[in-house]
């Protein structure tokens, strides 16, 4: 706009300066020039077409004669300037930069923490509405317009910053917040592994603070990840392997883990059906597959694979599997897999019509058989839903449920790691008591830490190991009523131990995580604050605080204990 901003303020200036210069007359017909003012205001209001007439005397025909060239002049450079606004308001790259310069001021106004999301996918908008419901604040890259654009056409209660940019661009990263101090976590979740790397790199060496959670579905990738950091890589293929195996060796543990992943208000999955023992028919050598293969021949399970694409043929031979060449969806193909000698089969193609018809073929063979499905695009969700299969990998979906878990309460993902070695016989008996003490859907989850901060009332009761489990989950008003929550993980330094025994003591630092109603959460907030229920819920003694209560009681007025005073002279 420089030029046009220069041609119109050119031509109002000589327009200004011919007024005062060409003569006019006064009333009496004396020669008269208007002032510099005078020629201002003329013009001010001549060119912006709103014409008061002429002043302060009627013009003489020279000044109307440069009035009429003034006109003309200011209207083409009006229209001159009006027309490159228009065409810069056009431009896309103008665009881009108002709404960095928006986005920007958007991202430095934000005071609280927020989670910087790059990729606003499928998975991406799961994890917008799970952290949404939990009211975190988030900051949005993707390449997409649309998707940008959807951010405000969308049911998300919170308002959430975006920028249509590539992800991959340390000062795009920057823009959104990788700097801030408020910034608690980076999530690349985007399409494309090579734009996951590049966040997780950056995110690495402008932040190493930062928990980064990274998705990939190359074991190279994951590796070059790795390399920078520690970011939680989350390759779907690879990890709904591992929930395979455990759904087929431990349902109890897979139901209670996958529970605890779908947030709270998820409802009590169920515990499904176990597959006969024998061999397993896998229809699909690609990078699911392989990884699916990998993992049950782990499991001493044998495997007969289904493959049409003579790479993946080739690939299969190098790792010694049994092949069956052919397309999985003929069932003349399934039947030379001997599929009626199966117990269960993988529809695990990377087309969607294609894995149903292979589950509908394999359903018409044998319909005992344990079959797993694989979605590609979301659009096929409510047909792989009619097929009503025994398990359906999403990788979307599970890449959102890994991530969240992971960084909605941080230990909750090492409660993920360690719960699997426990047993089922231990899971099952779990589900059992969340059940009990709070219903069939997901009660929330929360992580608390007895440190002098979060915990001040407790610290003296602490301190000479006064405080057991059994002790903080007792109601502060009537401490013979156990609170609906559970104790689910203890972490002291290095030490984990999960879901304690009611006669675990704890001790100053300890970081708990539980699973509760909302009820015992602020109950047991007022435990850890107000030293009068700290003492009763550990002591069972109720202090006298009221200066009314301590008259009719006859208490006396007693400060309260230091922090590691023996709990025993304080009964006294």
């Amino acid at each position: 706009m420089r030029l046009p901003l220069m041609v119109l303020v050119l031509v109002f200036a000589l327009s200004v300066l011919g007024l005062t210069l060409v003569p006019g007359q006064d009333a009496d017909g004396r020669p008269d020039r208007l002032s510099f003012f005078d020629a201002f205001y003329f013009m001010s209001y001549t060119a912006t077409t709103i014409g008061f007439g002429e002043l302060p005397y009627a013009f003489s025909t020279a000044q109307r004669l440069w009035v009429v060239v003034c006109i003309y002049s200011t209207v083409v450079a009006w229209a001159y300037a009006i027309g490159a606004l228009l065409t810069l308001l056009r431009d896309r790259a103008f665009r881009d930069a108002l709404a960095l310069q928006h986005f920007s001021r958007k991202v430095q106004r934000l005071g609280e923490p927020f989670l910087l999301l790059a990729g606003y996918g499928q998975t991406g908008q799961l994890l917008a509405r799970s952290f949404d419901a939990l009211g975190r604040r988030m900051v949005v890259l993707d390449c997409s317009p649309e998707r940008i654009d959807a951010l405000d056409q969308g049911t998300l209660r919170g308002d959430v910053a975006g920028l249509v940019a590539d992800a991959r661009s340390p000062q795009a990263l920057r823009a959104a917040g990788l700097d801030s101090p408020h910034c608690a976590g980076v999530l690349a979740v985007t399409d494309d592994d090579e734009v996951n790397l590049a966040v997780s790199m950056a995110t690495a060496l402008l932040r190493p603070d930062l928990p980064v959670v990274a998705r990939t579905i190359l074991p190279a990738v994951a590796h070059r990840m790795q390399a920078f950091g520690t970011p939680t890589v989350v390759n779907p293929f690879d990890r709904f392997g591992e929930h395979l195996l455990l759904a087929l060796g431990a349902p109890a543990s897979f139901q209670l883990m996958t529970w605890l992943e779908g947030g709270p208000g998820a409802e009590l999955p169920d515990i499904g059906r176990r597959p006969r023992p024998g061999r397993w028919v896998v229809c699909g050598y690609g990078r699911f597959g392989r990884a699916v293969v990998t993992d049950l021949r782990r499991a001493q399970v044998e495997v007969t694979v289904v493959e049409s694409d003579p790479a993946a043929q080739a690939l299969a031979r190098a790792d010694g599997v049994r092949l069956v060449e052919g397309d999985a969806s003929d069932q003349a193909v399934l039947e030379a897999a001997d599929l009626d000698g199966a117990v269960g089969l993988v529809a695990g193609t990377s087309n969607d019509t294609t894995n149903l018809s292979i589950v509908a073929s394999a359903r018409r063979v044998d319909p005992r058989l344990f079959l797993i499905g694989r979605q590609v695009d979301p659009a096929y969700a409510p047909l792989h839903a009619a097929m009503e299969l025994d398990s359906l990998l999403v990788p979307t979906e599970l890449v959102a449920q890994e991530a969240y878990a992971h960084l909605s309460t941080p230990l909750l993902w090492r409660f993920l790691q360690l719960m699997p070695a426990k047993g089922d016989a231990w899971a099952a008996e779990l589900v059992d008591t969340l059940v009990a003490r709070c219903g069939e859907r997901l009660p929330a989850l929360w992580r608390l830490q007895l440190s002098a901060g979060e915990a001040p009332a407790l610290q003296r009761w602490l301190a000479d190991g006064s405080v057991r489990v059994a002790d903080l989950l007792r109601h502060p008003e009537a401490r013979d009523r156990e609170l609906d929550a559970v104790v689910l993980l203890v972490q002291r330094g290095d030490e984990v131990v999960l879901t304690p025994g009611r006669d675990h003591v704890l001790a100053p630092d300890d970081r708990l995580l539980l699973a509760g109603r909302s009820e015992a959460r602020g109950a047991l907030a007022s435990t850890m604050v107000v030293h009068t229920s700290s003492e009763y819920v550990v002591t069972g003694r109720r202090r006298a605080v009221g200066w009314v209560w301590r008259r009719l009681s006859g208490a006396a007025v007693e400060p309260p204990p230091e922090v590691g005073q023996p709990a025993d002279e304080v009964r006294t």
